[in-house]
């Protein structure tokens, strides 16, 4: 018989302040270090966010200069001391690191997901004695002049080059001018840059100004666009500058990984981009424009392609060409497809016989996104009878057919029910489905959408 050890004192010390949350929150301020995380877990685990939202700001300004400044001290020292060890100060997000710091193996109970989480040798390679320290952080540019913290590190590593070297794995860009991004760029290693995400900026900008920059990030493995965009009806300066453009992904050796949202400055133009990648992909995302069927075409040709495991293509609109491309591509990549996002592409119900057969093929598809497509009653039929041997969908999306839309082109829930259940005995006839969503999403009836757990979606 095993008998329960109690309730450890800092613990008990956190579950009695929180009996009032007012003391609980004027106390943070004189909080003693100890208490900190017993407090943070039990806040948590209570759903007290008011408690959770002043411990989270305790973190300020000051408390980042202090710790600067006392390692400018150790950094300007000509003699450092014997025991000296400190080779990477990493203030990136949670790792095991800052729970294993806590006295005992409480924080480690708690969260034993974090200990899976192991940095390697290639993330914080070993340093030589009075080599450069390393400051690890993420950056999200997004309102940096009054980030105060954020600003405050820049120049304080600025001012100390040579003796710090600042690395970023991650770094996100959202509404900030371009020259917030240059002048950070300036004082980051490029080279450790491994995810860089851009939104809202103008491609010709975007290449003019950063080219010289992406062309140094040779660790990058995740490249994302989000709502670039251009202005230009010059097809002859369009293609010069898709060209430049292409010249940046020869360098980039270990992208893994490229997401494009409003994808229309590289239409015609995608096969200069696809050409030029070297090692096999796994995510390849292209959203919200449109393609020429000669763009779609190059996808399957290319061997770095073949691989694939995610590929979106949502609000991509491809209601005016053939789908014998698509059908190439999905062929090319079924033994290794695990999700295939087709939202939104305006797909025709006398298109879908043409990627039939490469659907099926696919038989390690988990997440299929097919809705908001123009599809008759017949064509989904048919489709679902095409994915019998699709054993592993367990989320799957689909439009109302179209005999069940008004004259607004809205759902009709009178006549969609039937349709409902005679697609769905359709379904069962050929294989159990496990979460599937049929009609508008989100649900105008009960506001369910796709990714909740809906074992079938039968609510109208």
């Amino acid at each position: 018989m095993s008998i329960q050890a109690p309730p450890r004192l800092l613990e008990l010390a956190g579950q009695s302040l929180l009996r009032d949350q007012a003391l609980a929150i004027s106390a943070m301020g004189e909080l003693p270090r100890v208490l900190y995380l017993p407090l943070f877990m039990e806040a948590f685990s209570r759903r007290h966010f008011q408690t959770l939202m002043v411990m989270v700001q305790t973190f300020h300004l000051e408390t980042l200069k202090a710790l600067l400044e006392g390692l400018h001290m150790l950094l300007t020292q000509k003699d450092r001391p014997r025991r000296w060890k400190l080779q990477v100060l990493d203030l990136r997000d949670i790792d095991e690191n800052f729970w294993a710091g806590w006295p005992g193996a409480w924080a480690l109970s708690c969260f034993p997901e974090a200990m899976s989480k192991k940095e390697t040798a290639e993330d914080c390679p070993r340093m030589e004695e009075h080599q450069p320290l390393k400051v690890f952080i993420d950056v999200c540019l997004k309102e940096i002049p009054q980030d105060e913290c954020l600003r405050y590190l820049f120049q304080w590593v600025y001012q100390r080059r040579g003796l710090v070297h600042l690395c970023c794995s991650k770094l996100v860009n959202y509404l900030m001018p371009i020259k917030y991004l240059r002048k950070s760029l300036k004082i980051i290693h490029l080279n450790s840059i491994q995810e860089l995400e851009i939104r809202n900026m103008s491609w010709p900008r975007l290449i003019r100004k950063l080219r010289c920059y992406l062309k140094e990030m040779k660790n990058l493995h995740k490249l994302i666009f989000s709502r670039c965009h251009h202005y230009t009806s010059d097809n002859e300066l369009e293609g010069r500058l898709v060209a430049k453009f292409r010249s940046v992904f020869l360098r980039l050796e270990h992208l893994q990984l490229l997401k494009i949202k409003l994808i229309t400055f590289f239409t015609g133009h995608l096969e200069q981009l696809i050409r030029c990648l070297q090692n096999p992909w796994e995510n390849l995302e292209l959203t919200c424009g449109y393609l020429l069927e000669e763009d779609v075409k190059c996808l399957s040709q290319y061997p770095s392609l073949s691989y694939l495991k995610h590929l979106n293509l949502s609000y991509v609109l491809l209601f005016r060409m053939s789908l014998e491309p698509l059908r190439a591509l999905l062929e090319k990549i079924a033994a290794s497809l695990e999700t295939l996002m087709l939202e939104g592409c305006q797909i025709h119900y006398s298109q879908l016989s043409a990627i039939l057969p490469g659907l099926s093929r696919c038989s390690q598809l988990t997440t299929f996104y097919f809705g908001r497509n123009c599809m008759s009653m017949d064509a989904l039929k048919d489709l679902l009878c095409h994915t019998s041997g699709l054993s592993k969908l367990s989320l799957e999306t689909y439009p109302a057919p179209e005999e069940s839309l008004n004259s607004l082109v809205r759902v009709d829930w009178e006549m969609f029910t039937p349709l409902m259940a005679e697609l769905t005995c359709t379904l069962r006839e050929v294989r159990q489905p496990k979460r599937i969503f049929i009609g508008p999403t989100p649900c105008p009836s009960c506001g369910s959408s796709p990714s909740e757990e809906l074992e079938l979606h039968l609510c109208c």
